[in-house]
């Protein structure tokens, strides 16, 4: 603290501010750890986003650990929470209301009783009329979240950053993250002619009427022409963004349970992402980030700066103005 900031809170803001906007003083290696450092609360009658984890991985099929994706990610998020947002310019907090509504409870004992906490956990959020932003968590908790999404706005489209295209076969009751975007469309949940994935580098037999855009293409054609496509596909629809980090090759993001090699960078990523403000997107997960096999937080970092730029996203729809800095 300066002397000319007497008001200023002096560290653990996760906890000892009491408003979401704006922000304090905090070292940026130390104090409690909430995303971006926003407030932890329940409260989210002022919230516009409320941002929390989802801490299951039991429907892993290959390396676990994303469980503790949560924790590792909101670590991760501590020195974006320190600098003006780049590219943007701007405070996002100046403009949205961000909380941290914490992590929801799943018993690891009762696994199949995930769905239906997941789906209450959603619910609970979207009764306030606040924006959900989940950290996983394996992907299949985005299959609970989009029934809640779907409650509250109809079916959605999907947009499904990925390796993986998880809508291989389902039985309506396996716990499986390669397999819940099948189910989500056999119940009417997601229209997947107006839903696009991006990055799949791994086969299916069935495109399941979804619009496939692989890595190779990606790399071929760049963003802009990805933007293209999205714009053209999903349209002014309600859409739920989901992010698997897997997406992103493994030499961007090691931490993750089913590594494929021939991935997007984290620079296109994060360009694709910052062009979907056209969209009416209502709801975002971040998924898949392993801990135990990430290398120096790298792949906790992309997580952080992707949902970090989501923010950004809702902070210039609600009136915030970029301001150019250089060449972006």
């Amino acid at each position: 603290m300066t002397p000319n900031q007497p008001d200023k809170i002096q560290g653990d803001q996760a906890f000892r501010t009491h408003q979401l906007e704006g922000r304090d003083l905090e070292m940026t290696y130390g104090g409690a750890v909430s995303f971006l450092r926003r407030k932890y609360t329940r409260d989210l009658d002022v919230a516009d986003i409320a941002v929390t984890g989802i801490p299951f991985d039991m429907a892993t099929s290959n390396r676990p650990g994303a469980r503790l994706g949560p924790r590792a990610i909101r670590a991760a998020s501590v020195g974006l929470a320190e600098l003006d947002a780049y590219p943007w310019g701007f405070d996002p907090f100046d403009t949205v209301r961000v909380a941290d509504y914490g992590d929801c409870y799943i018993d690891y004992g009762y696994p199949h009783q995930a769905v239906e906490r997941i789906e209450a956990h959603a619910d609970e959020i979207l009764a306030t009329d606040t924006m959900m932003l989940s950290l996983g968590g394996d992907h299949f908790v985005t299959y609970p979240l989009l029934r809640a999404h779907a409650k509250k706005f109809g079916p959605l489209s999907l947009i499904h950053f990925d390796a993986h295209c998880d809508t291989w076969d389902d039985d309506g009751s396996r716990l499986d993250h390669g397999s819940m975007f099948l189910r989500a469309l056999n119940e009417g949940i997601i229209d997947p002619a107006t839903s696009v994935q991006i990055g799949i580098r791994t086969h299916n037999s069935s495109t399941h009427g979804f619009t496939i855009l692989g890595a190779p293409w990606v790399h071929r054609e760049g963003i802009p022409a990805v933007l293209d496509v999205v714009r053209e596909v999903v349209a002014d629809n309600p859409a739920y963004l989901t992010f698997d980090i897997d997406c992103l090759d493994p030499a961007f993001a090691p931490g993750t349970g089913t590594p494929v090699s021939g991935g997007l960078s984290t620079a296109q990523a994060l360009e694709a992402v910052r062009g979907l403000g056209e969209f009416n997107i209502i709801g975002m997960d971040v998924v898949e980030v392993a801990p135990p096999y990430d290398v120096s937080e790298i792949t906790a970092i992309a997580a952080a700066t992707i949902a970090h730029d989501f923010i950004c996203l809702q902070a210039v729809r609600a009136g915030a103005v970029p301001t150019e800095y250089g060449r972006i």
